[in-house]
């Protein structure tokens, strides 16, 4: 289901091994969800680790960690609708809720009784609406524990880049639609640590995935979310503060937009906050140094 892509190579850093964006696609499988087709992957053994990416990416940007991860666990990772691989319908209203229950039916379908969660970005803010959720007794299933990554947990201290605020703006339609690579590789380009940046045949991944399915079209839809995080921010860092299970938020600390003040903030606001601040990383930190990420979760794990 869905068209190939070049199977351009992006060498794993530390790994020796060569991940190919193709590969990713042909290790995944597709389901339905509300008539709409989903990419997701599942690999590894042990307790489920649900991975969640961020706008405007998909699930490859886990691709660097992805082998250390599915040692022990059984790594469960999709592109949520308008991403990546999976359908990009052009009138859909989305949102962080509807993003949401397509993890909870997903997760629910499975049977699994316990997940893990590690987020980044957008899917930070669909892991604090499951949290949310579970607070109130509306998830079948118990989050066991949730690792963020460079996320607008706090959306008074998001800096969004002016492509962001522009998309968001009433000509997001008009620049969505009329985005270059070149342009997107410029704003895109600002979010990596200077000792980090993506190669040409990383960035020439991410703009395959971004445009898959007619995906430009859409991208002033999708940042909607940001005005999501100002409606539900009593909701979402309620539940937070109100985690029972052990957190972890994951920092690199050169990200512009949700970096050092976003870990900051967390400190100030969360009880006996869990911060782990990466420096010279931006922020991809998984993607952008996935050894230093992979051990700062190892550790997390380990000390529950």
């Amino acid at each position: 289901m869905g068209q190939q892509v070049p199977g351009i190579q992006d060498r794993t850093a530390g790994s020796g091994e060569v991940a190919l964006l193709e590969e990713w696609q042909q290790g995944g499988k597709w389901f339905t969800y509300e008539g709409h087709a989903i990419f997701s992957r599942m690999a590894g053994r042990g307790e489920p680790l649900v991975l969640m990416h961020g706008f405007p990416t998909a699930s490859w940007d886990w691709s660097r960690i992805w082998p250390m991860l599915v040692q022990n666990h059984n790594v469960l990772a999709l592109d949520m609708l308008g991403f990546g691989f999976s359908d990009k319908p052009r009138e859909h209203a989305y949102s962080i809720e509807d993003q949401a229950d397509l993890m909870q039916g997903l997760l629910e379908g499975l049977g699994l009784g316990s997940v893990h969660i590690f987020a980044h970005d957008y899917g930070c803010s669909v892991a604090q609406e499951l949290l949310a959720r579970e607070q109130e007794g509306g998830l079948p299933f118990q989050i066991a524990s949730v690792c963020f990554l460079n996320g607008a947990l706090f959306p008074e201290v998001h800096n969004p880049l002016m492509i962001q605020k522009l998309l968001r703006s009433p000509l997001g339609g008009l620049l969505s639609r009329a985005l270059t690579r070149r342009s997107f590789e410029r704003s895109f380009l600002k979010l990596f640590g200077s000792k980090h940046l993506p190669s040409q045949q990383d960035m020439d991944n991410f703009w395959s995935l971004l445009t898959y399915n007619n995906g430009r079209g859409i991208l002033h839809h999708l940042i909607q979310f940001m005005e999501e995080r100002r409606c539900h921010r009593h909701r979402w860092v309620s539940a937070l503060q109100n985690a029972r299970q052990p957190m972890r938020l994951i920092s690199g600390t050169a990200d512009p937009v949700s970096g050092a003040a976003m870990a900051q903030r967390y400190q100030e606001m969360i009880p006996d906050a869990d911060v782990v601040q990466l420096r010279n990383v931006g922020h991809y930190p998984h993607f952008e140094s996935p050894w230093e990420v992979f051990g700062a979760y190892r550790e997390f794990r380990k000390r529950r």
